[in-house]
């Protein structure tokens, strides 16, 4: 099946082009602006991660190396779509315009962090797996009954494909021919389980054969091969062609969550061989006359700018009420929940 769906592949490790049918549609404009957001949500990244070991944040779960699976994805994206994530795809969510102040808020535990702004189709983060899968297929259904021509993505990990929801989603929007993208990030292990043991078949891609939906395995460290298929799939999807699923094959550099040690389970220096995504753009860049100094040091600077007004703009909200996790599950609150809540009440107060 490997042979069934090779891998895409625009720029190599190097950066050079290997592709030349993509070369008349990648421009200084475009490499820059990929530039621009994959730096921009990785040093977001690195800044959350140093504020979880502060003890400034909760449970954080990181994304680094996926940086080009997320924004390709998200940059092909439209203003009136459907973006469902899972809890490790902040990345594409700040892309595509989510607020930044509310994506820490998210990981500091407030509710405010499940607002999306005003406008934007961007579904809360998914912990559950693979529940959003079914969600995306629900919206781009209801999009198509009101004739419009939005899509929904949904993004996933190799371990939702053993879920039902994963093969639910798939089935129904092959049926009905939904206008949904079924994007995986592929980074080898879902958690502590590597791929070989998830799954006997060679591929994700190949999945939806069974389903008749078209399928894709792209380089998921190149970002011009993720967003020129991305491209391909809403194109079929917008004109009424039906759902696509991509295979992103990456590599996340560090945890499966900050509470996470990958030593116990990945072996040593797996992963080495791997060329950091933005050093891959940036080798490009410079082949191709792209880089320039001025424009490296101004983005730099202005995210940076960003980030540290975001993060002080969260710091400075109260802490999260911790009433919430009790008092908006149900309109009448069982007598357990009630007795759950006293009960951690009383142990906050006796502390």
């Amino acid at each position: 099946m490997n042979k069934a769906y090779p891998m895409k592949q625009v720029i190599d490790d190097q950066g050079n082009l290997v592709d030349t049918s993509s070369s008349s549609q990648i421009s200084k404009e475009l490499a820059q602006n990929a530039y621009y957001h994959m730096y921009r949500i990785r040093t977001f990244d690195k800044k959350a991660k140093s504020l979880q070991r502060q003890g400034r944040i909760g449970t954080y779960p990181p994304f680094e190396g996926q940086e080009a699976s997320q924004v390709g994805s998200a940059l092909a994206l439209r203003e009136n779509d459907w973006l469902f994530p899972t809890y490790r795809d902040h990345g594409a969510m700040l892309t595509f315009g989510s607020n930044m102040t509310r994506t820490f808020l998210y990981w500091n535990g407030r509710l405010e962090g499940c607002v999306p702004p005003e406008g934007k189709n961007i579904f809360p983060a998914a912990v559950p797996i693979a529940t959003q899968l079914l969600h995306a297929v629900g919206a781009s259904w209801a999009e198509k009954r009101k004739g419009t021509d939005n899509i929904a993505i949904a993004y996933f990990g190799d371990g939702a494909t053993s879920e039902g929801d994963f093969h639910e989603g798939l089935n129904f929007a092959s049926v009905f021919q939904t206008p949904t993208i079924f994007f995986n990030q592929n980074n080898g292990y879902a958690i502590s389980v590597p791929f070989e043991r998830q799954m006997n078949s060679r591929t994700i891609a190949q999945k939806g054969v069974a389903y008749d939906i078209p399928s894709v395995r792209v380089d998921g460290n190149d970002f011009f091969a993720v967003y020129f298929e991305m491209q391909e799939a809403i194109k079929r999807a917008r004109s009424g062609n039906g759902p696509t699923l991509i295979e992103a094959v990456t590599w996340r550099t560090g945890a499966h969550t900050t509470a996470d040690d990958p030593t116990k389970y990945r072996p040593e220096g797996l992963g080495q061989d791997v060329v950091d995504p933005i050093v891959r753009l940036e080798r490009f860049m410079k082949n191709q006359g792209y880089y320039e100094d001025e424009f490296i040091a101004t983005t730099q600077s202005k995210v940076e700018e960003e980030i540290e007004a975001a993060v002080k703009e969260m710091e400075a909200y109260p802490k999260a009420n911790v009433e919430d996790l009790f008092d908006h599950v149900y309109a009448n609150p069982p007598e357990q929940l009630m007795e759950q809540k006293n009960s951690y009440l009383q142990l906050l107060g006796g502390e």
